[in-house]
């Protein structure tokens, strides 16, 4: 059989008669709220069970969603709290290699995707389920990070992906669809936006931002504060860092999701985090978003106040190679894979001696490091200062450039000749 023959019949392996039993990442939203009844309808009256990840989305989100989730057709919701976990296990690790996709992007949505896909996994497991679906569309990245992360823990579970199955191609129909069958629902058309929220970040996509000529106007952000509108005075904090990981705010010493709870309280006062980005998607085309990440805005610029002491510059190198990497590992949904393993155990080494505290400026949209101090830097004033010292022999510098120039020297020699 050759590989082309093996994916269309692996492709038709799932027969619909077949499957019993589907685990489906359920937001709540209008997509899977449609999802729950058309499973049904299309794969043989099988039991929906809902599964809800709880990774920080808004509580007016989460408010309801089992009565909801069961209304539309499910014959159980199973709500899982993976804010922690989602925190200290996928986003701190991230954050020491210094990952930005496409060098801005905070990869909010893309860290979010593993932890609820594999927790949709596991509950799959328990209950004895035959698949998993899920709501993404196929023409987004997320279809490749669900459907990775079900092929590295459960390849023996089916998976059914009905936005690359069904007819229902707007807003309108999916609308239309759910009256149809009586089934409520809070989404309207004047919802034009498409939003991911999570403790990290929040994502606005559609609407006028389809248009790379229009500006964003003040609906296409949810979180933060207009930063002319913030406070005319800058505000000072701290933050405590140990191994990389920011474990304390203004002497305060917290978990992994209250700091950044509370970071993000902060820097949304001062309209922190904002970005308007056009990125390239891992499916080939281009999509326009505005991403708000506060919090993570102000950790990143934690961090990198410690790594400016400690790391030399080598090291501090070959961490932000790491962080190229490590960002398209994460965005194209290869979590589970030996790459994202070897790539964070290399940035946790790097990481070990990132110890300290940085003193920051929150003001008008930026944030700034003022004060730094480690227990392990390699600054010293005595090398480094402009005024007379002890330590540095000027003279030493001319042989280093001898050898430093050496092949330029020996070019420009040859090239005489």
């Amino acid at each position: 059989m050759t590989i082309t023959s093996m994916a269309v019949s692996s492709k038709n392996d799932i027969k619909k008669n077949e499957i019993k039993k589907i685990v489906l990442a359920y937001s709540g939203g209008l997509d899977t709220s449609a999802i729950i009844p058309w499973l049904k309808e299309h794969y043989g009256n099988c039991e929906v069970i809902a599964f809800v990840a709880d990774v920080g989305q808004s509580r007016e989100d989460l408010e309801g969603v089992e009565q909801k989730a069961l209304r539309s057709g499910a014959s159980e919701c199973h709500v899982a709290d993976l804010r922690e976990e989602f925190i200290k296990e996928y986003v701190y690790p991230v954050l020491k290699t210094g990952a930005l996709y496409e060098g801005s992007y905070l990869l909010g949505t893309s860290m979010a995707r593993p932890i609820i896909a594999k927790a949709q996994v596991e509950l799959a497991l328990k209950v004895g389920a035959d698949a998993l679906a899920h709501g993404a569309t196929g023409k987004g990245n997320d279809q490749v990070r669900f459907e990775s992360t079900y092929t590295a823990l459960a390849p023996h579970l089916k998976v059914v992906a009905p936005w690359r199955e069904w007819d229902l191609r707007s807003r309108e129909a999916l609308l239309d669809y759910l009256k149809v069958r009586d089934i409520p629902t809070t989404a309207t058309l004047e919802k034009i936006y498409s939003r991911d929220e999570n403790a990290w970040h929040i994502s606005t996509e559609g609407g006028v931002l389809e248009s790379t000529w229009n500006a964003a106007n003040k609906d296409c952000w949810v979180w933060t504060a207009e930063p002319e509108d913030a406070p005319n005075e800058p505000e000072y904090i701290s933050v405590t860092v140990a191994q990389g990981e920011v474990v304390g705010v203004n002497g305060k010493v917290l978990s992994p999701y209250q700091c950044l709870n509370e970071l993000n309280q902060l820097g949304a006062k001062h309209g922190i985090g904002r970005i308007d980005i056009v990125e390239n998607r891992l499916v080939g085309m281009k999509s326009r978003g505005c991403y708000e990440t506060p919090g993570g805005t102000i950790m990143i610029a934690a961090l990198r106040g410690i790594e400016q002491l400690v790391l030399d510059r080598d090291s501090f190198k070959w961490r932000q190679q790491l962080g190229v990497e490590m960002s398209y590992v994460v965005y194209d949904g290869r979590w589970f894979a030996p790459l994202r393993q070897s790539i964070q155990a290399a940035a946790e080494m790097l990481a070990e001696n990132v110890n300290g505290e940085v003193v920051l400026k929150l003001y008008k949209g930026q944030v700034t490091a003022t004060q730094k101090k480690s227990p392990y830097s390699l600054y010293s004033e005595e090398f480094a200062t402009f005024g007379e010292d002890e330590v540095y022999d000027h003279s030493h510098a001319e042989g280093f450039i001898r050898l430093y120039s050496l092949s330029s020297r020996i070019r420009a020699l040859k090239s005489k000749e």
